[in-house]
């Protein structure tokens, strides 16, 4: 007996990473999801969820923020309801970034600073991926996943593993055209 395949309804993105030696400042990473409409998939975002907060319309929600990647398990856990999102919603890109919470250090925090770092994306008990970041260890953001919507509505996942240079500001407004 076969189904039919319908697409990718809801997943959950897992980030962790280990806490900073001791005596050492915190490392602070953060999941963001930006949201592309069918007039603009690769241009601004129409909106970013980060921070702890939610989407407007309640879509797409950070579970869970660290600030410390102490705990076990995954630090930080992002829910993606793709089949909630409105029909104007085109694409949608995850990516992580490194907070840059060393003052005066002289040099931008980079995925090398940051001890066993892992992404995880699963829609229900199905990994769709899994990566540890060393491809984009000398970067201080990287863009994860897209997933974009076809014709008929359905969606669809792939891999994205882009590396970027810049603050979590520059990187959420590029984000689409990475």
């Amino acid at each position: 007996m076969s189904s039919l395949r319908k697409g990718i309804d809801k997943v959950e993105v897992g980030l962790k990473w280990d806490p900073s030696p001791l005596g050492s400042p915190p490392d602070d990473l953060d999941l963001v999801a930006a949201t592309y409409t069918s007039d603009d998939p690769y241009g601004r975002p129409d909106y970013l969820v980060h921070f702890d907060r939610r989407s407007p319309d309640g879509t797409i929600t950070l579970n869970r923020d660290s600030r410390t990647g102490q705990g076990f398990g995954f630090d930080e856990v992002m829910t993606i309801e793709l089949e909630r999102l409105a029909a104007r919603y085109a694409r949608v890109v995850v990516g992580v970034a490194v907070q840059q919470n060393e003052e005066g250090a002289g040099r931008t925090k980079t995925f090398w600073d940051v001890a066993n770092t892992a992404v995880r994306i699963r829609e229900g008990y199905t990994d769709l991926s899994q990566h540890d970041l060393s491809a984009v260890a000398a970067h201080s953001a990287a863009t994860v996943a897209e997933f974009t919507r076809d014709a008929d509505g359905e969606w669809s996942f792939r891999e994205l593993i882009r590396g970027f240079d810049g603050d979590l500001t520059a990187f959420a407004a590029a984000m689409g055209a990475l």
